[in-house]
């Protein structure tokens, strides 16, 4: 028989010891509280000591909340400023190191772009009245600060605040150079805020003498120059190191606005800012009066330049052009061959003026941009903004802006390569689509319509019944990618009514495959890269890749039947050319913000965009409005003393019975409303083009009255 009291010995053990370290753990912890509450005391006595009342107690509580705001700041300006130090991280310094002449398609040089290193002079071999008259106007402070003059921002705030006007800036010579390294001359809070870390940055990793180097090679100084050593050359035929001191300060003085104030163009002007430099070099204490008055008395004069007249916009993104297609192994100084034809450059420049001229202030828009393509693939003419002078930022090729109904084209292509046809019957209907129900701008619906009545009125339900039941945003998609779009599209089901961001260049090349009848890869700007020996190194025929067809012949020619009806009974209406059949799509974006017109006769592609530079929407201008009409003029003008060729699946290049111009189609409904549209024969066109800029302003053109439809709100 077993012994109970033999089998509770080990059970009694095991109660013991978790007793045991039952009590520890107690014990333990009490005795942890307890340090814990005298260490604290300990530390509430030593702080009392610090206690302030009175005021210094509101003293100190502002300074701690106004630490904690200003930490919180901190963190939220560097967030905003992470993504511009990604820029630090490309090759920035380099500019290519190619140096190019540019000549046009006809031979005639029309520009250079690119430096040599022999072409940059060290700063401590560049004369020291030019460095003076540099730093004592742009930034006097320049080798006491790191990057921010807060004294100098101090000193500008109170000038410009006694004189009610903008006269002095506060950037540092530094953030102007952050600016032209790595950022757009966009104004906004959030430019300012990388602009000021970039300059720190650049504070950091490079020297002073290094900056300053970077900052005179590099600036803009007008008549498509870079640099004071370019400068020099162009203004006065002079090598920099030769320049006197009246000639450096008007150099000097080209920093601020090269566009107002080179010598070239407008010499009193260049001249009365030269003199403030000499002044800002007396005052600044880096010359005395006496040594500036023989400046004063015998101001420069500059060589006469009137003849030359650069496309800089089309020669930056030329020079791209070349970086990208030029053998590795190719000299550096060569001479491009290109594309572009200086008089429809010319026509673009000038059709663009004349209408930021006339209706910039009354629909509110300040810019635009323009490209315009023959049908062979050949660019043309390139327009990335209003003044090249004042900002170098291309909108044709580098600016992502919402394309509204001028997106849709891609969408019906698609839709008529998956099998659907101009009489293809689709709802114009409600529709629902992952909580997303879009309308049309008339809140009105047509029922069922055929395909080409719902493009050409522009109906916004039926593209995206297309998307969501037949064809899906990935097939969209691949189709915009196929026809030559660079622009990365964002996937949203909200695409396919145009708001999405693309380039002008993109939107111009995108429709050329519709105009070239389905083929890509056929946009180019260089014909030949030659060595100034003359040896051959690229040729567009023999070393560029081939053309692909991405579009059926069936699909362009039912788009292209569709698209030809939009100038002459559609929307488009302002861009119809007298005479001769053109294809086209107007667009417009969100609360009116971007207008568009692109289009397309059997000779040229034209893509034109208007709008605003911070995003800010215009009067309720639409694409059937201003941006038709400046693409009219320009095209009137293109196809004067040419060859009419027709639009792929139209038989002729011409109408036999012009429609009467003095209707217009409303893109709400697809009513007829009267309308005085600015149509212009070619003679009448012709002579406006060679009037006088002062006479060409007296000629009236209409401000289109009629309703026309958004894309997409």
């Amino acid at each position: 028989m077993k012994n109970p009291r033999k089998d509770k010995k080990p059970a009694s053990r095991l109660a013991n010891k978790l007793l045991a370290f039952d009590a520890w753990l107690d014990s333990s912890l009490y005795e942890a509280g307890f340090k814990a509450r005298e260490t604290w005391e300990n530390v509430t006595i030593f702080f009392r000591r610090f206690r302030v009342a009175g005021w210094k107690r509101g003293f100190f509580e502002l300074g701690s909340e106004a630490f904690t705001i200003g930490t919180v700041g901190a963190i939220l300006m560097l967030a905003l400023a992470l993504p511009a130090f990604e820029e630090t991280q490309k090759d920035w310094r380099s500019q290519g190191d190619f140096a190019v002449t540019f000549l046009d398609r006809h031979g005639n040089e029309i520009g250079q772009r690119g430096i040599i290193q022999r072409d940059s002079v060290p700063v401590d071999e560049l004369p020291d009245h030019l460095i003076k008259a540099v730093l004592a106007t742009e930034d006097r402070r320049f080798f006491d600060h790191f990057g921010i003059d807060f004294i100098g921002l101090a000193r500008a705030l109170t000038e410009n605040v006694r004189a009610n006007s903008v006269v002095q800036g506060g950037s540092t010579l530094t953030q102007q150079l952050a600016k032209n390294l790595f950022l757009t001359n966009e104004r906004s809070m959030e430019r300012k805020i990388k602009e000021a870390y970039l300059a720190l940055w650049l504070e950091w990793n490079l020297s002073k003498k290094e900056i300053l180097q970077l900052y005179l090679d590099r600036a803009y100084l007008g008549g498509g120059t870079f640099g004071i050593a370019a400068a020099a050359d162009f203004y006065f035929n002079k090598n920099i190191k030769e320049l006197n001191l009246a000639e450096s300060a008007m150099i000097a003085g080209l920093f601020k606005a090269p566009g107002n104030y080179a010598p070239h163009i407008n010499l009193p002007a260049a001249r009365g800012r030269a003199n403030v430099v000499l002044s800002n070099m007396v005052d600044s204490g880096f010359m005395t009066e006496g040594q500036v008055l023989h400046a004063r008395l015998h101001p420069a004069t500059a060589v006469d330049r009137a003849g030359r007249d650069s496309p800089d916009y089309f020669l930056d993104w030329a020079f791209e052009e070349v970086k990208r297609v030029a053998p590795k192994d190719s000299p550096r100084s060569l001479v491009a061959r290109t594309t572009i034809d200086m008089g429809v450059q010319k026509a673009a420049e000038e059709s663009l003026e004349f209408h930021l001229r006339q209706h910039g202030k009354s629909y509110r828009f300040s810019e635009g941009a323009i490209v315009a393509i023959e049908n062979t693939g050949a660019v043309r003419a390139l327009v990335g903004g209003s003044d090249y002078a004042r900002s170098q930022f291309n909108r044709a090729t580098k600016a992502l802006r919402q394309t509204g109904s001028a997106f849709k084209p891609y969408v019906f292509t698609a839709a008529m390569e998956a099998g659907f046809t101009p009489q293809s019957v689709v709802p114009d209907a409600p529709i629902t689509w992952a909580g997303w129900s879009p309308r049309n701008y008339s809140r009105g619906y047509a029922g069922r319509v055929p395909l080409s009545t719902s493009l050409i009125r522009s109906f916004n339900t039926v593209p995206v019944r297309l998307a969501k039941d037949h064809l899906t945003i990935p097939v969209i998609m691949q189709k915009v990618k196929d026809m030559g779009v660079e622009s990365e599209l964002n996937g949203h089901r909200t695409m396919v009514l145009g708001t999405s961001g693309m380039t002008v260049m993109d939107q111009a090349t995108g429709y050329l495959t519709l105009a070239s009848g389905g083929f890509t890869g056929v946009r180019h700007a260089i014909t030949q890269l030659v060595t100034h020996s003359g040896k051959v190194i690229y040729d567009q025929k023999r070393d560029a890749a081939p053309p692909r067809r991405t579009v059926t012949e069936e699909a362009v020619a039912a788009m292209n039947s569709i698209m030809v009806q939009i100038p002459e009974t559609g929307t488009a209406r302002r861009a119809a050319l007298p005479g001769i059949r053109s294809a086209g799509k107007t667009g417009t974006a969100q609360a009116y913000r971007d207008a568009w017109y692109v289009g397309y006769t059997g000779n040229y592609t034209a893509a034109v965009w208007l709008g605003n530079d911070d995003y800010s929407p215009t009067l309720n201008m639409t694409g059937g409005s201003v941006p038709a009409m400046v693409w009219q003029r320009l095209m009137s003008y293109a196809h004067q003393g040419i060859e009419l060729k027709p639009i792929p699946g139209i038989e002729k290049p011409f109408l036999d019975d012009p429609p009467d111009q003095a209707v217009a189609s409303s893109e709400e409904n697809g009513s007829v409303e009267p309308d005085r549209p600015s149509v212009l024969s070619a003679r009448t066109t012709k002579v406006l083009f060679e009037l006088s800029d002062a006479f060409r302003d007296a000629v009236p053109l209409s401000v289109p009255q009629g309703p026309e439809t958004l894309s997409s709100l």
